[in-house]
């Protein structure tokens, strides 16, 4: 990436920072058994299905790292239809 612009350097490089504490914290939250390519590769993994008028269907396989996430941040998303409702609430969660 070509950045000339102190203030767009500035911005690029926090960004990354961020980044990489939030991936390190997720790692310390996870028991630090997952690496960062692994924790990344499964996240991608993590998709779900918008139903016209019922919500959102997971759409992946629970496996041990889904199952270590959902213990770690205290909600689970993998075995049920989430609402609008649930999922805007379990959204506002991430910001907190």
């Amino acid at each position: 990436m070509y950045l000339s612009r102190d203030a767009r350097i500035t911005a690029h490089f926090t960004t990354c920072f961020l980044a990489l504490i939030l991936f390190r914290y997720l790692e310390k939250m996870l028991g630090n058994k997952y690496t960062y390519e692994q924790i990344s590769r499964e996240l991608r993994q993590i998709k779900f299905r918008k139903v016209a008028d019922v919500g959102y269907i997971p759409a992946y396989t629970r496996n041990d790292f889904t199952d270590a996430l959902h213990k770690s941040v205290g909600f689970r998303t993998d075995y049920e239809i989430l609402t609008k409702a649930q999922m805007r609430n379990i959204i506002s969660l991430t910001k907190k």
